[in-house]
């Protein structure tokens, strides 16, 4: 062999050993990133509306929580798939995304809950990077559940009911594009999770349904809330203990009990909320528009809030800080421990109040609230009359206009 033949022969052998490599790397790098897609009906799931689909949903999210390359959970669209309560838990061997473009419908008998938790319907546990969209809807059919409450029926005994969708103990997660109606209870309860977005989701229950929260967030840190519109018969918002940094933005709410910190401090335990800022809020309707809430004989603190940009339509209690908050029949005798507020800002809320009080600060004797700024409010009456306000036990600060003037400060 010449030595020209042995040097093209060479470079051919390195060519050849070059591309294969290549070709090895970008089939690793294609399966590195591809998402398989798993369609609940192909596991089984009707989708009629009638027959339980709750055994396809598990062994679809079994395979999808199994892939080691990502996957999609797809609900497909135009069908209802009834679903009696589910666990679709983790740890996944990769990230999840659930795709819901039909709607999933809760069952409609109590007893399916027999021997199961009563306190939730659809749980997501312990997930990293999880998503869940897709458009659909997701219906609690809750109202079994609040035919048989103590709050619409007196005669009856107070028991909890269902949360639509708890998420808990999931770091990463993403909920969005997804309507939810009707719950049991709570829409969506978000609990010991990590850096969350909540945005575009459509919540709805009729106003007079029970405890129908929109959003409940417990113990967690770092969250954010953006363009949901929130529409049920208990708060919007429900922010409890053990939860901090948390930022809402572009929120619609009513009607409903508004936006709510608490309660906190029940049965006198020690809670603590921090960080809270709220961003452009229209609340129009509802009972309360920013609230702070606490039971007497709680400990520990809601501190460093922020309300700004809040305009309110028709609404009871535009501004109220409740330390004595009693969900009782009987009075809640008064308590020497109180949990303590301190470093909120109400800054540009306006709009129109229902009550004649229009601003609330109904705070504990012994431990007071301190540190309230006041920065152009401007509340009136529905007919454009003057409202007031209620002071007890708060030191505030007013900057610019302050509309009703805030009462004598009484500490």
């Amino acid at each position: 062999m010449g030595l020209l033949s042995f040097l093209l022969l060479s470079l051919l052998l390195i060519l050849v050993h070059d591309l294969s490599f290549y070709l090895v790397a970008s089939c690793i790098t294609h399966l590195q990133h591809s998402n398989e897609v798993v369609n609940v009906d192909d596991y089984g799931a009707y989708g009629d509306g009638v027959t339980d689909d709750r055994e396809a949903f598990e062994k679809a999210w079994k395979r999808a929580c199994s892939s080691h390359f990502g996957a999609t959970v797809v609900v497909p669209a135009n069908k209802n798939y009834l679903l009696k309560p589910l666990l679709f838990s983790g740890p996944c061997k990769s990230d999840i995304t659930m795709m819901i473009k039909g709607t999933i419908d809760a069952s409609s008998n109590r007893s399916d809950w027999d021997g199961m938790s009563i306190r939730h319907w659809i749980m997501f546990h312990n997930l990293r990077n999880f998503v869940v969209t897709g458009g659909g809807t997701v219906n609690g059919n809750g109202k079994i559940w609040w035919q048989n409450s103590c709050k619409i029926n007196r005669t009856l005994p107070c028991t909890v009911a269902p949360t639509a969708l708890t998420f808990f103990g999931c770091k990463g997660l993403r909920i969005e594009d997804l309507r939810i109606k009707d719950s049991q209870q709570i829409h969506v309860s978000i609990e010991k999770c990590r850096d969350v977005e909540v945005s575009t989701l459509s919540i709805n229950a009729p106003d007079e349904s029970p405890n129908t929260d929109g959003i409940h967030i417990a113990n967690t840190q770092n969250i954010v809330i953006s363009d949901c519109e929130i529409r049920t018969g208990d708060d919007c918002v429900s922010i409890v203990s053990g939860t901090r940094n948390v930022k809402g933005m572009n929120l619609f709410c009513g009607p409903g009990h508004g936006i709510s910190i608490g309660s906190l401090g029940a049965n006198n335990s020690r809670d603590r909320v921090s960080n809270v800022f709220m961003d452009t809020v229209t609340l129009h309707g509802t009972q309360n528009g920013v609230r702070i809430k606490t039971w007497q004989g709680g400990q520990g603190y809601a501190r460093r809030i922020i309300f700004q940009n809040i305009y309110v339509r028709n609404v009871h209690n535009p501004i109220i800080i409740d330390q004595n908050y009693c969900d009782s029949t009987e009075p809640c005798p008064e308590k020497t421990q109180a949990v303590a507020i301190s470093g909120v800002v109400y800054k540009n809320i306006k709009g129109t109040s229902a009550s004649f009080v229009s601003m609330k600060f109904n705070c504990s004797r012994s431990v007071p609230c301190r540190g309230i700024t006041l920065q152009d409010i401007n509340l009136v009456r529905e007919d454009g009359k003057h409202t007031e306000s209620s002071c007890n036990h708060v030191d505030w600060f007013g900057n610019g206009e302050v509309v009703p003037h805030p009462c004598e400060q009484k500490i």
